[in-house]
Formats: C-alpha cells, sequence, structure tokens
C-alpha cells in the first residue's frame, strides 16, 4: 500500500475518471448501431483505458469505475442523443480534471500523453454520425415559429377577448393550423434541396412536432390557471424555459454559445409578444369591447 500524497489523490482521481468513461464508451459502443459508430466509440474507450495504465503506472493501484456515472450517462446518450451524452460528459470531465497543472512537474509524460489523447478524442467525437442533429435546423424551425408567432397571439388574445377558455381555443387552433402548415413548408423546403442528405418527411416531422410541442406548453396554462394574466405570465416563464433547455442541448451537441443565441430567442419572442399587447389594446379599443 502505497503512502497517499495529495499528487498521488488526484492521480487516482484521474485514473477512477479514465476506467469511468472507458466503462461508459464500452457499453455505449455495445448499444449503438451502425458499424461507423461502434468502431469510433470502441476506439475511444480503448484510449480511455491506456489513460488508465498510464496512471496505474503512478499508483500501483487499481481502481473502479464510478457506477453512478456510468449509469448517468449512458441514460443521457440514450434519452437525448449520442452527441449530446458524450460532449455533455467531456465538458464536465474537462472541468473536474482542471488540476493536471499542479502535478505537472512530477506527471509531466503522463500529462503529455493525456493532452495528445484528449486532442485525439476531440477529433474522433467530431466523426460521429448521428442523424438526429441533421434536423435541429427544422426543430428550431418549429421551435422558433411556434415560440413567436403563437406568444404574439396568446398575448394580443388575452387583452382583446379577456377570457382564458377563448384565448385557449383561440390558441389551440392556431396552433395546430400553424403546426401543419410550417411541417408542409418545411417537406417542401427539404424536399427542394436533395443535396442536404434530410428527408423531407423526418425534416417536416421534426418541425411539426417541435411546433406542437411548443403550442401544448404555452396553452396548458390558459386552462388550469385560475387568472388569464397568471395564464400569460407561466406561458411567458414556459416560452423560456423552453428557449434555454433547446439552446442548452444546441450549445453542447453543435459546441456554439449558448449566450447568444439564448438572448436573441428570448428577444424576439418577447419583442412580438409585446408589439401583439400593444395590438390586443388597440383591437380592444377601436371595436370597443368591454369585457
Amino acid at each position: 500500500m502505497i503512502q497517499q500524497t495529495p499528487d498521488t489523490t488526484n492521480v487516482l482521481r484521474f485514473q477512477r475518471n479514465e476506467i469511468t468513461e472507458h466503462s461508459i464508451y464500452r457499453s455505449l459502443a455495445k448499444q449503438v448501431q451502425g458499424t461507423h459508430n461502434r468502431r469510433i466509440l470502441s476506439q475511444i474507450a480503448d484510449d480511455e483505458l491506456r489513460h488508465y495504465h498510464v496512471w496505474k503506472g503512478y499508483t500501483k493501484q487499481d481502481v473502479g469505475p464510478s457506477r453512478v456515472r456510468v449509469w448517468f450517462y449512458t441514460m443521457v446518450c440514450r434519452m437525448l442523443g449520442l452527441t449530446f451524452g458524450i460532449k455533455l460528459m467531456e465538458r464536465n470531465e474537462n472541468r473536474a480534471v482542471g488540476g493536471y497543472e499542479s502535478i505537472s512537474g512530477e506527471f509531466h509524460e503522463a500529462n503529455q500523453i493525456m493532452h495528445d489523447e484528449e486532442e485525439h478524442e476531440a477529433a474522433l467525437i467530431g466523426m460521429i454520425d448521428e442523424e438526429r442533429l441533421k434536423y435541429t435546423g427544422s426543430v428550431v424551425l418549429g421551435l422558433n415559429d411556434a415560440l413567436v408567432e403563437l406568444m404574439g397571439v396568446l398575448a394580443g388574445l388575452t387583452f382583446a377577448l379577456q377570457d382564458s377558455r377563448f384565448v385557449a381555443l383561440s390558441g389551440i387552433i392556431t396552433g395546430f393550423a400553424a403546426a401543419l402548415s410550417m411541417a408542409a413548408s418545411e417537406y417542401l423546403s427539404t424536399k427542394a434541396e436533395p443535396g442536404e442528405g434530410k428527408s423531407p418527411f423526418k425534416a417536416s416531422f421534426y418541425t411539426g412536432l417541435a411546433y406542437l410541442m411548443t403550442v401544448v406548453v404555452l396553452v396548458v396554462p390558459f386552462l388550469l390557471a385560475s387568472s388569464l394574466y397568471v395564464a400569460l405570465a407561466i406561458a411567458f416563464l414556459g416560452a423560456v424555459i423552453i428557449i434555454g433547455l433547446f439552446n442548452y442541448y444546441v450549445s453542447v451537441a453543435q459546441d456554439v454559445p449558448f449566450r447568444g443565441r439564448f438572448l436573441e430567442m428570448v428577444g424576439l419572442s418577447f419583442g412580438v409578444a409585446s408589439l401583439s399587447f400593444v395590438a390586443g389594446l388597440v383591437v380592444r379599443a377601436a371595436f370597443g369591447i368591454d369585457v
């Protein structure tokens, strides 16, 4: 049993990280469909195992993987996609092993190997072919249109009709019709660009589904909340949550900045909603509606 020094403790932590990631990639390689992705994941798993043995050469100890993390990231990959799960794991692990510099003097060789392998893994992860990422643009289209159009409709109708049931009914009818219209438009648009390598049917499906899911989140508060204005506030909050979750997903999966895209979508949605609010007041006053 070797003496536990601060440096040894850090190396054991690095060693455990590597065997954990090896177990995750090995598990994913067994589950994923497609020879291409299976080969890439198996190669990364082998790299992680080599990392583990480099650290073991210093610690002279065997350590086991974190079963909780193996389960967690395997489930994330299943539910949210392979690319998102892997990049989320690598992002979190890069933060966790930020102490490499503090032991670079004693473990210079191992740090150099880690640096080389991390660059190699980044290149391999970029080669993963995942179908759902091809249709991110279709999902963006559905979300953007639903948030901008429906938030505007709901805000305008809230102050024009002053009845939550009428607002919800109008939102459902408008949202359903708009979802079908957007799906049809995306189908025709994708079909007109065969070089994209996307299925027109799948592109239209993702667009329509994203729109309909957004409609549900925005309209349900008007069916449940007792106050019309509370329902509108909850709908606004739901819109922000949708924008935040989706942009976080895209920022991780596609390595793009989160803040700028998030603020842009929020600004567009609430800008249109504000203008529609004013329009609702104008229409109500112009037609003498007093509910």
